[in-house]
């Protein structure tokens, strides 16, 4: 009887350090540096991709330039 709750024990604890060295390769991939620069520039990309943003950008931008033309011109 003794045997069999130290053998469950065994398997519980080494279930138990399975999961969390899974856990641990599973946060060190998710806190990689390079990974979420990648997933910033590209949810940026994207989101500058979207034709409301980009031609408002672009308005904008055409303002700025319009009147840095007249402050310069004046």
């Amino acid at each position: 009887m003794a045997k069999d709750n130290t053998d469950r024990i065994e398997r519980e604890i080494e279930l138990a350090r399975t999961r969390l060295a899974s856990t641990l390769d599973e946060l060190a991939v998710r806190a990689d540096p390079h990974r979420i620069a990648d997933d910033a520039k590209s949810a940026v990309v994207t989101k500058l991709n979207e034709p409301k943003v980009k031609y408002t950008l672009i308005g904008a931008g055409v303002l700025v330039v319009g009147l840095v033309l007249i402050k310069v011109f004046k």
